[in-house]
């Protein structure tokens, strides 16, 4: 059924009516809702102005020389990262992740207000709290690397500078230790910790990276003309500087550093950086040898997880850890270069603290950014008090139902899946739960926000100890669950599923949920003004997408309650294996030309086949959404007008795919490459690609001829 975005005149007349009476207690939040217009879901203009502007938009990021059925993502996106707003980015730039500055905004805003007695009054105090920290980093000097004694105490305490203290002790250093510190200031040092997202929410580890701005890798370590390389050797050389090392020492100090790195990178090259490889090796050790792996590395997770977790006694399943031939083999290379390590990780741990602004006009940006990052649940709150929006929310649920129902369709025409698994996915489906905008945990919230009390605010201008309680409390609430899991509920739910000020979406197998953060129902994601057409190829692709996780690798280990069960025959995961296969190949010949590196088909597999179902269901939920306007309104067949965006001569099905690809339209650092190669996500230029070649509805709605590169094959990889 057609869900139609406009409203009646009376509802405008009270919206209205609603909205002069909030000018009047809380103006200047108005003013950040009307800053905020490009990203607001309310209607107040003719619906086709507001499509031509939003056009206007889509055209921008657009490049018309590029024939889409050549190379889609430059065709959708080539234009995007020369017409951009600017601003300093932590990490890669995405159109999906920039409506995060948007909602920055608004939290701008806020911190602008005296108080928020007309919103959360029993917050008041936080937020006090919160506006001392803002005010502090806007006055603080963050452009450059700037000397801190406040740093420099807790260095000492954690494991000590050498290069900076001549009475430096390696006999009381410890390489762990240092690390497991420095990770309670949410700073990796050798180790790469994360936080498992289930019951009881213990700790995890990924192999670490190495290097400061741009990880290094053992060929780019080799080459000392290499950008990695130049770059982590100047921004080493320039902090140094700055706490006034001798200018003939630094080299010497550097370049020791680097020859403990090429160590290191040479054991990872053994097992080419590859876990899965690593741990083969480990698994093939001789007895002695094995037992004395295991023995080093017991002792090192005991002492890392007593001071970082307080609690030496915490069994990591071997799934959470990374490979012991790898810290077996780093123990040995950190004993002989204890020096070098830890200035290393005083060099990184420095590096870490520092803003890395490159100009005082991102310093209001930044210290936004870190307010929401640290106060997150307090920002949540008030952003879903002043901008849930129900009738939205409505709108999603049936899109989600839309597409719920398009899946099980699909379910029930794989022909590979025999009937006892077609049956446990259908189930599996029909029992998905759906919450949008966030998960409602109010108990949980207020205890989470409780604890700023013990966040300490030091008076006086030092930003720097500011700075590190800032750290540390972001880092203690990051594991929040974990250090609480005994005086919590075993259906707890992760943290991040309860924050709805933020542009993602989620399937979470524990419970067997779709989650829709209210973050994401923006421009370039949703509007309600758009038709269809484009709600479908981009809100509903991402729907689809997460949908998809219920039926993957993963999604195989959950049943329809939630319960741990592999609830595939043994025919039907092997033909599930050998069509996953296909995006395993697929995605393994594509060459990232930036660092001279192909994508891992088998990390990036379980999300690549997501969103070529959550294209391929978006689809079919959008086809047959026309299916039932037009059975209602025959007229509406001969005429698709309403599907279209004025001054954009696409098709409603070449638009629903040109949404899609500008949802990831992006732009990247090196660093930023090197960061997502070990991710689960595909880069972003390839995800699209990846996606369009092998959906058959794209080949026909570009008519791109087959042996094209966006139609190379008949045969496409089709699991869902």
């Amino acid at each position: 059924m057609f869900r139609s975005s406009k409203r009646t005149k009376c509802k405008v007349q009270l919206l209205f009516l609603l909205l002069l009476i909030f000018i009047v207690n809380f103006k200047s939040i108005l003013c950040a809702a009307v800053a905020y217009t490009a990203f607001s879901n309310e209607v107040f203009d003719n619906t086709d102005l507001l499509r031509s502007k939003y056009t206007g938009q889509m055209l921008s990021f657009m490049n018309f020389s590029i024939d889409p059925c050549e190379d889609f993502y430059e065709f959708a996106c080539g234009n995007w990262k020369n017409v951009i707003e600017e601003h300093q980015s932590p990490s890669k730039r995405t159109n999906l992740n920039d409506i995060d500055y948007g909602l920055a905004n608004i939290a701008e805003m806020l911190l602008q207000e005296p108080n928020i007695l007309n919103i959360a009054p029993e917050y008041d105090e936080e937020f006090q709290l919160t506006k001392k920290f803002y005010y502090d980093c806007l006055a603080a000097n963050l452009v450059g690397i700037t000397k801190s004694e406040d740093y420099l105490e807790v260095l000492q305490q954690i494991g000590g500078f050498p290069a900076l203290d001549p009475d430096w002790d390696p006999a009381a250093f410890s390489w762990v230790n240092m690390s497991a510190h420095m990770s309670n200031y949410g700073i990796s040092g050798m180790m790469r910790e994360g936080v498992v997202p289930e019951y009881p929410f213990q700790a995890y580890f990924d192999l670490p990276s190495f290097g400061l701005e741009i990880e290094l890798h053992p060929d780019s370590i080799q080459d000392t003309s290499s950008n990695a390389y130049q770059t982590n050797y100047q921004r080493m050389h320039d902090i140094l500087s700055v706490y006034e090392i001798e200018e003939d020492q630094i080299p010497v100090i550097v370049d020791e550093i680097f020859e403990m790195l090429r160590e290191v990178l040479v054991v990872f090259e053994e097992f080419d950086e590859n876990e899965f490889k690593c741990k083969n090796i480990t698994s093939l050790l001789d007895e002695s040898t094995a037992e004395a792996v295991n023995i080093t590395v017991r002792e090192q997770w005991q002492s890392y997880l007593e001071i970082a977790w307080k609690n030496k006694d915490l069994e990591l399943e071997d799934d959470y850890k990374p490979c012991d031939y790898l810290y077996y083999k780093l123990e040995t290379i950190c004993a002989d270069h204890k020096e070098a390590v830890a200035n290393y990780l005083s060099l990184k741990f420095l590096h870490e603290l520092d803003s890395q602004l490159k100009d005082v006009k991102y310093q209001k940006e930044y210290c936004v950014s870190r307010m929401r990052a640290v106060m997150t649940f307090l920002f949540d709150h008030l952003y879903m008090k002043l901008y849930a929006n129900e009738e939205l929310f409505d709108e999603v649920n049936a899109m989600i139902d839309d597409i719920k129902s398009s899946l099980s369709s699909l379910v029930e025409e794989a022909e590979w899946l025999d009937d006892e698994t077609r049956e446990e996915a259908l189930l599996k489906e029909a029992s998905i739960n759906k919450v949008i905008g966030r998960y409602e945990t109010p108990e949980t919230v207020q205890r989470l926000i409780a604890e700023m009390k013990n966040l300490e605010f030091v008076e006086g201008g030092s930003y720097e100890a500011n700075n590190l309680n800032l750290k540390k409390f972001e880092q203690f609430i990051d594991r929040y669950n974990g250090l609480h899991a005994a005086e919590l509920d075993n259906n707890t739910k992760p943290l991040q599923l309860l924050v709805g000020m933020q542009p993602n979406a989620f399937y979470y197998n524990i419970d067997n949920s779709m989650y829709v953060m209210a973050g994401v129902l923006h421009p370039p994601t949703f509007d309600k003004i758009w038709p269809n057409s484009l709600k479908y190829g981009t809100l509903g692709y991402l729907v689809g997408h997460e949908l998809t996780h219920a039926l993957d690798t993963a999604g195989a280990k959950y049943d329809h309650t939630g319960s741990k069960r592999y609830w595939w025959s043994d025919y039907s995961d092997s033909l599930f294996k050998e069509r996953a296969q296909c995006f395993v190949d697929y995605f393994n010949n594509y060459h990232v030309p930036e660092i001279n590196r192909n994508i891992n088909g088998n990390i990036t597999r379980d999300e690549n086949i997501a969103d070529a179902g959550g294209l391929r269901v978006a689809m079919l939920a959008y086809r047959r959404l026309r299916e039932n306007i037009a059975a209602e309104n025959p007229a509406s067949a001969m005429d698709d007008s309403d599907e279209r965006m004025p001054g954009l001569d696409f098709t409603p099905e070449q638009l629903f795919f040109l949404g899609n690809a500008q949802v990831w339209c992006s732009s990247y650092k090196e660093a930023n490459y090197w960061e997502e190669l070990s991710d689960v996500h595909t880069i972003d230029k390839y995800r699209v690609l990846g996606m369009v070649s092998n959906n058959a509805d794209f080949a026909q709605a570009y008519n791109c001829p087959l042996g094209s590169a966006m139609n190379p094959v008949e045969d496409k990889c089709i699991i869902w």
